[in-house]
């Protein structure tokens, strides 16, 4: 299921790279997450607390933790169930991450117990609701690439205005399919109509999550080999950029300026029951996947709430990018938001794959999203 190179016909596996927006640049290099402060990530998020109400709000810091092993000391220290502690979006485990999470507020004079665990409370303030997943706008990053080319103060400007103008390919990266694709087989596995063992039913949500995840990678990459990911398409269902309504395209010529202006932004299917479709051509190319992985959109009927389906950008565009160099590393700042992946820009930066994320950290996201 894994392993090959990009052939944009077998909508099921998973090949060794998904093809580039910048192929014909040469890159960088470099290792990432060498050392866990080589990769910072701040939450932005999409409110602030009211300073009044039943919950407690707590901006942490933490450094080198696991999505569940971080809950779980979490709950440890202030003497709660996992499922008190609400939080917006799980952040990478080798990094250092700042974020709110959420407790119920009657733990308030326990939260001191927090540091002796390695999470460090920055501020603290009352609001009206549990913080709950998708609170939040994006992530702001500040990632150090260590040992890059030698070429890199020439390979670097042309690479970040290419994606500053036209944005990345806004894949679902590699730790969204589990170690080896694992994940994904099991999810094409209940969509085939079996039934996981047990010790495996955690996994649910996110082997189905794996499927629609893989199938739109692929609607993305057939887009980008065929010179088409930067054109509108009559029938395309586009979206307000960064958030917003969806809308379909009657007159792509005018919806073509808004989206060169990053005003809107074409999308890809997230396959459900519920999927808002696109018009004519668009709609074809999309079954053309489905077919091509022995689906039909019945297939995702049955599964109560967990395949309802959505529309997910094909383009992330990312405008404040910035680089310096610092000896022989390269640090990159820029901000995505929240459902994009850090990783997918890397590759486009680096052309090269030798720092794989935690295969283990879906899985431990799965857990995360299963509690709520």
């Amino acid at each position: 299921m894994a392993g090959a190179s990009y052939n944009g016909t077998m909508a099921l596996d998973l090949p060794s790279t998904w093809p580039l927006l910048t192929a014909d640049l040469p890159g960088i290099g470099g290792q990432v997450k060498v050392d866990p402060d080589d990769f910072e990530v701040e939450e932005l998020p999409a409110y602030e607390p009211s300073g009044s109400g039943d919950h407690l709000y707590l901006w942490v810091a933490k450094r080198d933790m696991g999505a569940e092993f971080f809950l779980r000391e979490v709950a440890r220290a202030l003497g709660l169930a996992m499922g008190d502690v609400g939080m917006a979006g799980v952040k990478d485990r080798r990094a250092v991450t700042r974020q709110w999470i959420s407790v119920p507020a009657g733990c308030s004079d326990r939260v001191p117990a927090l540091a002796e665990r390695g999470i460090l409370v920055e501020k603290q303030a009352r609001h009206t609701n549990k913080l709950r997943t998708g609170h939040l706008i994006g992530n702001r990053f500040t990632v150090r690439l260590r040992g890059v080319a030698a070429e890199t103060a020439e390979r670097l400007p042309p690479l970040l205005e290419r994606l500053r103008q036209g944005g990345f390919p806004n894949y679902y990266g590699e730790q969204r399919f589990g170690r080896d694709g694992e994940t994904l087989a099991v999810g094409l596995k209940l969509l085939q109509g079996e039934r996981l063992p047990a010790a495996q039913r955690f996994l649910r949500k996110m082997a189905l999550s794996a499927v629609q995840s893989v199938l739109f990678n692929h609607v993305l990459a057939r887009r980008l080999t065929e010179g088409l990911l930067h054109q509108v398409l009559p029938g395309d269902l586009m979206r307000h950029w960064p958030r917003g309504g969806h809308f379909v395209v009657e007159d792509a010529a005018r919806e073509q300026a808004r989206f060169d202006a990053h005003q809107i932004v074409t999308t890809g299917p997230m396959f459900g029951v519920k999927m808002q479709q696109p018009g004519g051509p668009v709609a074809e190319r999309e079954a053309a996947v489905l077919a091509a992985a022995g689906l039909a959109l019945p297939s995702f009927a049955g599964f109560g709430g967990l395949l309802q389906g959505t529309r997910r950008p094909l383009v992330c565009f990312v405008d404040d990018l910035s680089w310096e160099m610092a000896d022989a590393d390269a640090v990159l700042r820029f901000t995505l938001p929240a459902g994009s992946y850090a990783t997918v820009l890397l590759d486009e930066i680096r052309k090269a794959s030798d720092s794989t994320p935690e295969g283990a950290s879906e899985a431990s996201d799965a857990r995360v999203e299963q509690r709520e």
